[in-house]
This record gives C-alpha cells, structure tokens and sequence, in this order.
C-alpha cells in the first residue's frame, strides 16, 4: 500500500475527526519530531510502513499549510477563531499567549518555501490582531458534536 493510501486512511480515520483544517494542520504538527522532522502516528505506522506514513502525514501537512497561507484571509481568521473556542481555555489569555509564545511557529512544515513560511506567520499575526477586537469575530454556533467539516472546509 502506497502514500495515496495512507493520506485515505489518515483523513478518513484521523483528520476528519477534527473540526477544521486549522485543526488538522496543527495536530499534524504536533506529530512531529522537532529533532528529526519525521512524524509518528503509531495507528498509521501499524497499518502502512513507517516510511509510508511518514510520507502521508507529510504531503498532508504540507498540503493543508498550502490551502491556509494561499486562501483568503478571512477563512484563516475564522478557523483560529474557532480553533481557539474550542479551547477550554480562556479566549484572550490565548491569544495574549499566541501573540507573546508565537507557537504557531511550530506549524509551518519542515522544508517549507521561507516565503510562504513567513506569509503565514504574518497572516496567523494579523489573525491574532483581529480576534482581539471585541465584537469582531461572532462566537461559534452551536453544532451537534456528531456533525465533522470534510477535508477542506
């Protein structure tokens, strides 16, 4: 079984599950091994080499950073919005931490173009700016917790 595959398995069992591509960028970072640059998800290790699954989370990474630092600003800003409410923690003391801490850093792929790295930085910052404005960015609408945005919205 090839990469195409394991990015099938990797959004349908994993991704999927998570609320936006935000959220599914970060987690994928969050795979990553800071001392490497391999990422490691033992499920998807099990089912395909590790090589194999390396190479998905990978592509799927870079494909979702892609997606976010070339798309409209505002569908950026709307899924922090909501990648941050969906926090138990307090809303602008995140976002206080985001602007101090910057640990969004951590989401911009390994090898990645130092262009399109800091055009996302700098839109995230802009995005920050933005969600600090009182009253500029609604609250989430309530959606049953069975209802998952598909790969892409």
């Amino acid at each position: 079984m090839g990469v195409e595959a394991a990015k099938v398995d990797l959004n349908t069992h994993t991704l999927a599950r998570l609320d936006c591509d935000f959220a599914r960028m970060m987690y994928l970072s969050s795979l990553r091994d800071f001392n490497t640059g391999e990422y490691h998800h033992h499920g998807l290790e099990h089912l395909f080499s590790e090589f194999t699954a390396n190479a998905a989370m990978r592509a799927c990474h870079e494909e979702l950073f892609d997606r976010l630092t070339l798309g409209p600003l505002q569908c950026l800003v709307e899924q922090i919005n909501r990648f941050i409410r969906l926090s138990p923690k307090d809303y602008q003391g995140t976002l206080v931490a985001w602007k101090t801490l910057e640990g969004y850093h951590v989401a911009v792929p390994s090898g990645c173009n130092p262009i399109s790295a800091e055009l996302f930085r700098s839109n995230v910052r802009i995005a920050v700016e933005l969600l600090k404005i009182p009253g500029r960015i609604p609250p989430l609408p309530v959606r049953p917790a069975s209802q998952h945005l598909s790969l892409g919205q």
